[in-house]
């Protein structure tokens, strides 16, 4: 266990330089040359990034920074053209999606993926890992499974309680509203008992009403110790969660630091209004 799981959040973070691919005290994973090219597009060129343990990291860049898929290359659903990653010291090259997952490392979707015409409780049980019924023999003897199927069901119970779904337990997946649909989904990635959860968006289309319960959701993930990434345009959002933000633009991570340095950092200031948005517009006589 690090030495320091007993500090705050911020307090791991100090002494980290506030510049792109800053080395972390204790990372849980960490990138290098990664790239991804779509044609003659190079969507990712990350040189080097860490993601500290234990934090809440927000991942923020204008639309086409290559933000969701640096998490696609990441979680395995995508692969790089180059580059290597490790998380919790394990590398991951190659490795497929489902096998990242019971690694440790699992993600949401900006458009949410629960399964429809599944109930709720239904998609919270397909979470969890190791299921003795999924082996084809195994499966026609109930009494192999029976106990484990139990406690599943109990977990997925006290999750759906925790976010406030209780109530939707037997109603279809399809039926939940935008905001209850993403605590579903974030409810069901906790079904694997992640060590970094990275979340795509997670507020976006949700009504107000159910923001708050979501940010709160959020910070109660690195109370629990587990690790938080997450992709958010909302500045407020990451303003309020984020221990630490980490900023890319056109495939590359050009800053790092708290909020408060980011938002004055004149790159993040360019990348987000252009270079020249500061500067008088000037027309030719042609114009």
């Amino acid at each position: 266990m690090p030495d320091d799981v007993a500090l705050a959040p911020t307090d791991r973070m100090v002494g980290v330089a506030e510049e792109p691919g800053s080395p972390k005290p204790d990372p849980i994973l960490v990138a290098d040359n990664i790239t991804r090219t779509f044609g003659g597009l190079k969507a990712v060129d990350v040189e080097h990034l860490e993601i500290q343990r234990g934090v809440i990291t927000g991942l923020i860049g204008p639309n086409g920074a290559g933000k969701t898929t640096f998490f696609n290359l990441m979680t395995g659903f995508d692969q790089p053209n180059t580059g290597t990653w490790q998380f919790d010291g394990k590398p991951l090259g190659k490795m497929p999606a489902h096998k990242v997952a019971r690694a440790g490392m699992v993600r949401t979707f900006q458009l949410t993926k629960a399964l429809s015409k599944m109930t709720v409780i239904e998609n919270m049980k397909l979470g969890s890992m190791n299921q003795i019924g999924e082996n084809f023999f195994a499966g026609l003897v109930r009494p192999t499974w029976r106990d484990q199927e139990a406690a599943n069901e109990a977990r997925a119970d006290e999750l759906l309680d925790r976010f406030k779904l209780a109530h939707m337990r037997e109603e279809f997946a399809g039926t939940l509203s935008g905001g209850q649909r993403k605590l579903l989904e974030m409810a069901r990635a906790l079904m694997t008992d992640p060590k970094l959860i990275m979340l795509d968006e997670p507020m976006a289309g949700v009504n107000p009403a159910l923001t708050q319960s979501l940010l709160e959701h959020v910070k109660g993930l690195r109370e629990e110790g587990r690790t938080v990434v997450f992709v958010e345009h909302d500045m407020d959002v990451v303003r309020d969660i984020s221990d630490w933000v980490v900023v890319m633009a056109e495939g590359r991570v050009i800053a790092e630091g708290p909020h408060a340095s980011i938002g004055a950092n004149q790159q993040v200031i360019d990348a987000y209004l252009g270079s020249s948005h500061d500067k008088p517009l000037e027309f030719g006589d042609d114009a």
